[in-house]
């Protein structure tokens, strides 16, 4: 699990902002429902954030009010629709068995109702997608998923892990089939994810030719985009601005 459940996005507030905010259900082209939370600001720009392996939690809900204080549209996604329904979970909810049953295929069906949403005032709306652990390599096999959108950063996704969601290859075999930049955010104290990983992927990317980021941020734990890390706050800013510079440069 990436985050405790008191645990906050290190963003810092924008107040005074015109913010709209509400839970929604989504329905995806197979006709799954699933649940999301909305975050608008009337902007020009919109953002998908997937979660981790719990899906749907409060830190995702106000990461997204992040985004939207800073004049995006964003669009807090849950995975399990198909099989957990829509409703609010405990702290202790069993989500292994959910993960477990997850598809890509399912997965990108739902992404594209979520960028679906987004789009609905604007069809040429940029969408970037912006995910955590498992939904830090999710992000990326978006990206090479062919739908449309402007960039994928990931937090803590593992490059070299085959089956995560099931059925899915890893990512690092798919660099050749994105359609769009990348940003990989990575802890260089991640007993998950070690450096050679991430190292492997920066070639990977390279020998494709791609000039996309893997940033390691040295002795950074798995999860340290969190404010009660505070000894880890530079690296939570910097990868705040990487974040926003990315999705300047890729508008």
């Amino acid at each position: 699990m990436c985050f405790d459940l008191d645990s906050s996005p290190p963003v810092p507030h924008i107040h005074g902002g015109s913010v709209h905010h509400h839970d929604l259900v989504l329905t995806a082209d197979d006709g799954n429902e699933f649940a999301a939370f909305s975050a608008a600001s009337g902007g020009d720009i919109g953002i998908i954030v997937l979660p981790d392996v719990r899906g749907l939690f409060r830190f995702y809900e106000e990461l997204a009010l992040r985004f939207a204080e800073h004049g995006f549209d964003a669009i807090a996604v849950d995975y399990f629709g198909r099989t957990a329904g829509i409703r609010k979970r405990d702290a202790d909810w069993d989500f292994w068995p959910e993960v477990e049953a997850m598809t890509i295929s399912g997965l990108e069906l739902d992404v594209a109702a979520a960028i679906t949403h987004l789009r609905s005032q604007n069809p040429s709306k940029p969408v970037f997608i912006v995910g955590f652990c498992l939904g830090g390599s999710n992000a990326w096999h978006m990206a090479a998923a062919d739908l449309g959108i402007a960039g994928a950063v990931g937090f803590y996704g593992h490059p070299n892990r085959a089956g995560f969601p099931p059925g899915a290859p890893p990512v690092i075999t798919r660099v050749t089939d994105f359609s769009c930049p990348i940003l990989a955010l990575q802890g260089g104290d991640d007993p998950g994810i070690p450096v050679e990983a991430d190292n492997e992927f920066r070639e990977a990317l390279r020998s494709a030719g791609r000039t996309d980021e893997v940033i390691v941020y040295n002795g950074a734990p798995h999860s340290f985009f969190d404010r009660k890390y505070a000894e880890f706050a530079d690296a939570s800013h910097d990868a705040w601005q990487r974040i926003l510079t990315f999705i300047e440069a890729n508008v």
